[in-house]
């Protein structure tokens, strides 16, 4: 079991799959959201929650004050999960004028965010502009395919969005397209934590 940390749905318990994915500490997470909520970017954002597992990231952005959270999971079961506690979250919304909307998505990563930069290159009016992406990807996850991932992210950011890829300290950096550039870095134990922006940014 793991819970919500903070916010209107904090301290309320999530299940997670019994196999195949690496819950973020309690610890990583405080850190994420802190640094989140120094630079604003908690109420009201739209978050992208990629390898989502059981969605734990998101939806703690959801309970923080996010105002579209969309969970993306390619597993079966842990997608399942992630429908779970997705609906255990917006119970601590029943009575509130607003509340956010959570989607759980079962596809790949590199699937759901190439369709939708597809979709964005078509001129396509989709809703598909982020100001928070996190990434928790498996350790055997290949670099290629991680700065494929980020890649296709680029054209799907709010102009101050922050992305975030959490990655065990036994991993190399990540490997940044063009489009995107280092923000800062941190260790926590055996986890870093890696933050980009828009190098388009200024400041």
């Amino acid at each position: 079991m793991t819970r919500i940390i903070a916010g209107r749905a904090g301290s309320l318990r999530l299940d997670v799959p019994k196999a195949g994915t690496r819950p973020t500490s309690d610890r990583v997470r405080e850190a994420i959201f802190s640094a989140l909520e120094s630079w604003g970017m908690t109420d009201g954002t739209r978050v992208l929650d990629l390898y989502a597992g059981s969605g734990a990231l998101g939806l703690e952005a959801a309970s923080r004050g996010a105002s579209a959270v969309v969970l993306v999971e390619k597993h079966a079961p842990a997608a399942q999960v992630a429908q779970r506690n997705a609906r255990t979250v917006l119970t601590a919304f029943e009575r509130e004028e607003s509340r956010p909307v959570i989607d759980v998505v079962r596809q790949s990563a590199q699937g759901y965010v190439d369709a939708a930069a597809e979709r964005a290159a078509g001129g396509a009016a989709a809703p598909d502009r982020w100001d928070v992406v996190m990434l928790d990807p498996p350790y055997d996850l290949g670099e290629a395919e991680l700065t494929a991932n980020l890649a296709s992210l680029v054209p799907l950011l709010a102009d101050d969005a922050v992305v975030l890829v959490e990655r065990s300290s036994r991993s190399p950096e990540p490997t940044l397209p063009d489009g995107l550039s280092p923000l800062r870095d941190r260790r926590y134990g055996e986890t870093v934590l890696w933050w980009c922006e828009l190098s388009s940014r200024e400041g």
